[in-house]
């Protein structure tokens, strides 16, 4: 799954909001381990989000809970299989196709909705 120009800007908020601790992700354990916002209500988290506490939460768990967590899942089944020699090689992968993308949208930072609109568009 790929992430979108909201998606992205959602984690640079969210990072800015931890580093400040206004927010915090906890890992919940209550039978399936699961990420967690904590501190997320008030009109200052709704108004740097631009979105209601439940948007908040919708985008939150769609990020960490459903495709980060799914990356990692993929990531450990195929190193269960092939063992973990290749994930140096994976990284370098992605560290060049994250680089190429800068490149690409004239390092202003990494966006896949942007590339992709750019591919089409031409």
């Amino acid at each position: 799954m790929k992430l979108t120009e909201k998606d992205k800007e959602f984690i640079e908020k969210l990072k800015m909001l931890i580093d400040d601790r206004d927010l915090k992700i906890e890992l919940r354990e209550d039978g399936l381990k699961r990420f967690v916002l904590r501190k997320n209500y008030g009109d200052k988290i709704e108004k740097i989000f631009g979105l209601t506490r439940q948007g908040i939460r919708w985008r939150f768990q769609r990020l960490l809970g459903d495709i980060y967590t799914s990356a990692y899942v993929t990531i450990y089944w195929v190193e269960s299989l092939l063992g973990t020699e290749l994930r140096t090689m994976a990284l370098e992968i992605a560290k060049q196709r994250v680089e190429l993308r800068k490149k690409a949208l004239g390092g202003t930072g990494y966006s896949e909705s942007t590339i992709v609109r750019r591919r089409h568009t031409r």
